[in-house]
């Protein structure tokens, strides 16, 4: 970014982040440290805030795709490609090859991406099974995960709706996954990875709102 654009994607994510933080009561939690290089953010997904949320919450900019039609919205769209989201044609963020090939090419130019592992939103607000794309990013760029949970968008604003609620709302992020720990067990290591990942965020869900920290 140049900088310009950082000076406006920093007002950005602080006007963003305040603005949760006095409407949704936005609490933020870290379980460990943050890798020092780039990382993989993947996160559970119920809602069009849930990006928003994580762009504010997390300390880097992260990169993720997003449907072309979430950027009609003028101000909307606008937020979130400053936040990072790419637009792409809704066919072709289904496409599992453009999406590895996407997030792959911006892990090796050291940006931070946020996947949504699911493969779409969730429609009753809890946490689904999780596909095998982000499990084999993480093995094919040696990125570390970081495993990240959120609550209340989906009361806040839930599928169809064009209007954020003054819900209380949540972020955990937990303790960084190295996928090279995964990566000598061969064609088995993305099935291990995955089931490790699901575990993480399946943990995250069950932790309580109530008492979450800021780092």
């Amino acid at each position: 970014m140049n900088l310009f654009s950082r000076i406006f994607y920093l007002a950005v994510k602080n006007f963003l982040f305040l603005a949760l933080k006095i409407y949704n009561r936005l609490s933020v939690k870290w379980a460990g440290p943050l890798p020092q290089r780039n990382v993989i953010v993947i996160a559970n997904h119920c809602s069009n805030l849930d990006p928003v949320v994580i762009g504010g919450a997390f300390p880097r900019r992260l990169r993720y795709l997003a449907k072309s039609e979430l950027f009609a919205p003028f101000l909307f769209g606008r937020m979130i490609r400053t936040l990072g989201a790419i637009p792409v044609l809704k066919q072709d963020s289904q496409s599992a090859g453009t999406a590895l090939r996407a997030f792959l090419k911006l892990l090796e130019e050291g940006e931070n991406v946020l996947l949504f592992p699911e493969g779409g939103r969730s429609l009753d607000g809890k946490l689904q099974p999780l596909e095998g794309g982000a499990a084999l990013i993480a093995l094919k760029s040696g990125a570390p995960v970081v495993p990240a949970f959120i609550s209340g968008t989906f009361r806040a604003m839930p599928p169809g709706s064009g209007w954020v609620k003054p819900v209380k709302l949540s972020v955990v992020f937990g303790n960084a996954i190295d996928p090279a720990d995964f990566a000598a067990f061969g064609k088995q290591g993305r099935d291990r990875l995955l089931e490790r990942l699901g575990m993480a965020l399946s943990s995250l869900e069950r932790e309580p709102a109530e008492g979450r920290e800021e780092q």
